[in-house]
């Protein structure tokens, strides 16, 4: 199985669905991750230019952590947009992975960026899948999408699937966010991979598991706990 986790900013997808994502690749599944930009504007002291090599060097090892391919757009911390250029780009990624699942951020946002990641991905997902829109590449239909349970995300987030993150595959986690230094507190005083260490036995507690990450779907999905993400046996 393919799953494409499409972030805003390098960290995104990585703080709230790398321990599922590490999961499925323990599980040999395909993981690969979009980064639309750096995150690059938020470090207090260093240049956006330095920090967007620094961001990149730290996506490129969590991908390579936890055994996940990881790809990154061109675009600007702050300045995303939903227009054709985004919406056709996604799109091409989308019919070239054929991915199964999708991961995005939930449209509710204090953070722009990731209000207009969800919409880009949400229009793309559209796109893709419809067999007489005509790209370079043929049409595919995602049928499994989920919204990630993201701080910055939370207005109108509803937990609605329940994955149980396995010790070996938290484990990996764990080991590959520290290679980020946002996440080890050393940019902002907020302690990211605490607070996600702890969100996961919140959202695993009330369905006894011992850990767990919640997701968000499309109107419509069913309301479950799961082993993993996608079609069940």
């Amino acid at each position: 199985m393919r799953i494409l986790a499409i972030g805003a900013h390098a960290g995104d997808m990585d703080l709230t669905a790398g321990a599922v994502l590490a999961q499925h690749v323990l599980n040999h599944d395909e993981v690969t991750l979009v980064h639309l930009n750096p995150g690059e504007k938020g470090h207090p002291r260093l240049h956006p230019h330095e920090y967007a090599k620094q961001k990149i060097e730290e996506a490129t090892l969590f991908a390579q952590h936890i055994g996940a391919h990881v790809r990154f757009l061109p675009y600007h911390d702050g300045e995303l947009e939903v227009n054709s250029d985004t919406v056709h780009e996604m799109t091409d990624i989308i019919r070239e992975i054929r991915p199964a699942v999708v991961i995005t951020h939930w449209k509710q946002s204090i953070h722009p960026d990731h209000a207009a990641a969800h919409y880009i991905t949400e229009q793309a997902l559209f796109y893709a899948s419809l067999k007489w829109y005509e790209r370079a590449l043929p049409s595919h239909f995602v049928p499994y999408v989920y919204y990630a349970d993201n701080w910055e995300d939370s207005e109108g987030f509803v937990p609605e699937v329940f994955v149980e993150i396995q010790p070996d595959a938290y484990e990996l986690w764990l080991q590959a966010i520290s290679h980020y230094a946002f996440a080890r507190g050393e940019i902002t005083r907020f302690p990211y991979i605490t607070y996600y260490q702890a969100l996961m036995q919140v959202r695993g507690a009330p369905k006894g598991f011992n850990r767990a990450q919640a997701f968000m779907v499309p109107p419509g999905d069913l309301h479950r706990r799961v082993p993993h993400l996608g079609p069940q046996a």
